[in-house]
């Protein structure tokens, strides 16, 4: 065993933020030292997976929703943690893709490859490049993220196909750029439901129930309409377990895209 993997070996901001990107991918259940995940970046930190699971349950108890649990963290929190989960919170673009870059570097690989983006895709060199890269590698951040909030499930219907779940942005990502990539401005649903919400045919009240749009109410409905969207009015989403979203957004998407009338 290295001789770095010492008890008391103090945690760098880079680390910090390596351990953040994680605990933003796993469900909440899934921050232990068995999990093959946390195993992975404890070899990639020099560290045990011990380690790095406490701080996993450190980074969550910063969280809102957690702290409304009674999650107070364990042993080895440090006020580096509380800078890092403040840093991500203002500013999850630039951190998100930080977050991956370091990653990348730890892992040996540069960020083109480990976000799976073929050269082809991208121009040779330049600043459009780099936007590109960008933006590709924080969309894949964001669905990871929204996807392990909600525990790989649809939060209006269940479902919890990958092939099927979208990471919905709240407030549209041309619209709003420092939310682009905040898991808060995120819902976990299927593509029909997607799409229904970003069309204004659904939406979301302050309690986090769903608003069917009053025209589709007023509708005869089908069997299919009636099974899909009608049954869906005022029931309550699925509450992800950390990131619920913002009220903020969810307000825009129903002053903004709902078919209120």
């Amino acid at each position: 065993m290295s001789t770095t993997k010492t008890k008391g070996r103090l945690w760098t901001r880079d680390e910090l933020i390596i351990a953040m990107n994680l605990y933003c991918k796993l469900p909440f259940g899934l921050l232990h030292a068995r999990n093959p995940d946390v195993i992975a970046l404890a070899g990639l930190l020099d560290r045990t997976p011990g380690s790095v699971a406490m701080k996993l349950c450190n980074l969550a108890s910063h969280d809102p929703v957690h702290q409304a649990r009674g999650v107070s963290g364990l042993s080895g929190g440090s006020a580096m943690d509380r800078e890092v989960w403040n840093q991500f919170e203002s500013d999850w673009d630039s951190l998100a893709f930080e977050s991956e870059k370091l990653l990348a570097d730890r892992r040996g690989i540069r960020i083109e490859e480990s976000a799976d983006i073929l050269e082809a895709e991208l121009p040779r060199t330049g600043k459009e490049r780099e936007r590109m890269v960008k933006q590709r590698v924080n969309q894949s951040f964001f669905r990871s993220a929204v996807l392990a909030a909600y525990e790989g499930r649809c939060c209006l219907t269940g479902i919890a196909m990958p092939e099927l779940l979208i990471a919905s942005h709240v407030v549209p990502w041309a619209v709003n750029e420092a939310a682009r990539v905040n898991p808060r401005n995120g819902l976990c649903l299927n593509a029909f439901h997607d799409r229904a919400f970003d069309r204004g045919l659904i939406t979301l009240s302050d309690d986090l129930t769903v608003q069917v749009s009053p025209r589709l109410l007023r509708a005869k409905a089908d069997e299919i309409s009636q099974h899909w969207l009608l049954r869906y009015n005022r029931e309550p989403i699925r509450l992800p377990h950390r990131y619920r979203p913002e009220l903020e957004f969810v307000r825009w998407h129903r002053e903004n895209c709902f078919q209120a009338a």
